[in-house]
């Protein structure tokens, strides 16, 4: 499925909420299917920069594809980077660093967000991008 099918299918998900509360438990939900990131690398080298809480990320480069795994302390932020996930992992490092993520304005993420969760959700959009140009530059 392209970038942009999987950010229209979120935002179609979220057009279902009619408040703020059952939109955050639906994050809160999507946190518990977050592709776990393996203990083994849920170290300080891999914590998102910005997060007010702590954001795991590790990315891996198969097949022409990059895949993220990723944990974080807070139940909120884990839905937030499980979306993230949802929408650039297993696709191509060019694909993943030209996506807009336009989803996170059409359901309304910047408006609800704190500043400080909104920036830490800039910093992992911004450290995926980073990850996918560096696995490009290996290959």
């Amino acid at each position: 499925m392209r970038i942009e099918e999987t950010e229209k299918e979120i935002a179609e998900e979220f057009s279902m909420f009619e408040d703020w509360m059952g939109k955050y438990e639906h994050i809160i939900e999507l946190g518990k299917s977050l592709p776990m990131i393996d203990a083994k690398y849920k170290t300080d080298d891999r914590l998102i920069k910005g997060c007010q809480s702590k954001v795991w990320l590790h990315s891996e480069f198969k097949e022409g594809k990059i895949f993220f795994t990723a944990d974080s302390d807070a139940i909120i932020t884990k839905g937030l980077v499980a979306l993230v996930i949802r929408v650039l992992s297993g696709h191509t490092p060019d694909e993943i660093v030209n996506a807009k993520m336009e989803f996170i304005n059409q359901i309304g993420l910047t408006r609800h967000l704190s500043p400080t969760r909104a920036n830490g959700l800039v910093n992992m959009i911004k450290q995926m991008k980073l990850d996918a140009l560096a696995l490009k530059a290996k290959v």
